[in-house]
């Protein structure tokens, strides 16, 4: 879901290779359902093996992960933890959704509706804990680095971004921003297009850049100012936010009553069954690794052909994405090819 900060922020474009060898943290939960949502087949149902396991992770993780070695960037993914107990009901809540959606996809295929199953059918994916094992397997064989998050994978991504451990985090999602990421890279495609919502088309994007502190500034608020202006609108933790106040409005009485956020919520009534104090703390302090490694790899290709190819992956595309890597790994060690 994520919060909608779009109209306030101000974004640079940049291109791919201006992230030449930069360390990019990337949201590994949001990539993966990204994989899911839109590497379909026209009915939409996923792509699977021979005995009817769902692929589409894998190839979207190989090929994006393969393509942005290609381009010198160093990926590292975070993967999700624990979620704060405040996101369970929200979970819940979703859960059904997905039932639903299910229930209209089945009628759609019956009555031969494709786009209409198609639509419903990205509604419906879900990460299971195979499937984060199996990302993790080929990651592992590509050489690239992973973090399992204690909590949420945007938070802790975004922990080693302001830490400068990471360049920047990739996501879709302004999140990161209240958790404090100083750069948050959106639209990260090598393709330089992404699915349009409920359609087969695609469009057309380019990659861009934007900088906590410069929007701090530019909005006149500080971190947790910021924090309570993404409570207004919506978080994961009280999606929705405060009725009929959007980013604009949230800003406004930010500006009002500065930091007396207890007299900011009071004005705007408050109507959720816990308190805002409850969204703020667990946004301000939720828990971050501070311990991790990373450290690249070279590429183990027999490894990656042992796990693609028992999946159905064409072996002759396998190594052709393969073989550019491979072959700068035979020349120099994956440390200097980076610098």
């Amino acid at each position: 879901m994520g919060v909608k900060l779009t109209e306030l922020l101000i974004k640079h474009r940049i291109s791919i290779d201006d992230l030449k060898s930069k360390t990019i943290a990337i949201d590994a939960p949001l990539f993966l359902y990204q994989f899911l949502t839109t590497i379909r087949q026209p009915d939409g149902r996923p792509f699977t093996d021979s005995k009817g396991r769902t692929t589409s992770h894998l190839m979207g993780l190989f090929t994006r992960t393969m393509n942005f070695l290609n381009k010198g960037i160093k990926p590292v993914f975070v993967f999700e933890g624990s979620s704060p107990e405040l996101k369970h009901r929200i979970q819940k809540i979703r859960a059904a959704q997905k039932e639903e959606a299910l229930k209209m996809y089945e009628e759609a295929v019956q009555k031969g509706l494709v786009e209409e199953a198609r639509k419903y059918a990205s509604r419906i994916s879900r990460i299971t804990p195979e499937m984060i094992e199996e990302s993790k397997n080929l990651l592992k064989a590509l050489g690239i680095p992973f973090v399992d998050a204690p909590s949420e994978a945007e938070a802790q991504a975004s922990f080693m971004v302001k830490r400068g451990d990471c360049f920047a985090i990739s996501s879709q999602d302004e999140d990161s921003l209240m958790f404090g990421a100083s750069r948050l890279i959106m639209n990260l495609s090598i393709t330089g297009r992404k699915k349009v919502q409920n359609k087969i088309s695609y469009e057309k994007i380019e990659p861009e850049i934007i900088f906590l502190e410069e929007n701090l500034n530019n909005l006149g608020i500080d971190n947790e100012q910021l924090i309570v202006l993404c409570i207004l609108i919506g978080t994961d933790y009280n999606p929705g936010g405060v009725a009929g106040i959007g980013p604009k409005r949230a800003l406004e009485l930010i500006k009002k009553y500065g930091k007396n956020f207890d007299s900011l919520f009071k004005e705007v009534k408050w109507d959720f069954d816990f308190s805002w104090r409850d969204v703020f703390q667990t946004i301000k302090n939720i828990p971050v690794k501070e311990n991790y490694n990373l450290s690249w790899n070279e590429i183990n290709a027999d490894k990656v052909l042992e796990i693609l190819l028992q999946h159905d992956f064409s072996e002759q595309r396998v190594k052709k994405l393969l073989e550019p890597i491979v072959k700068k790994q035979s020349q120099k060690n994956l440390k200097s090819f980076f610098n």
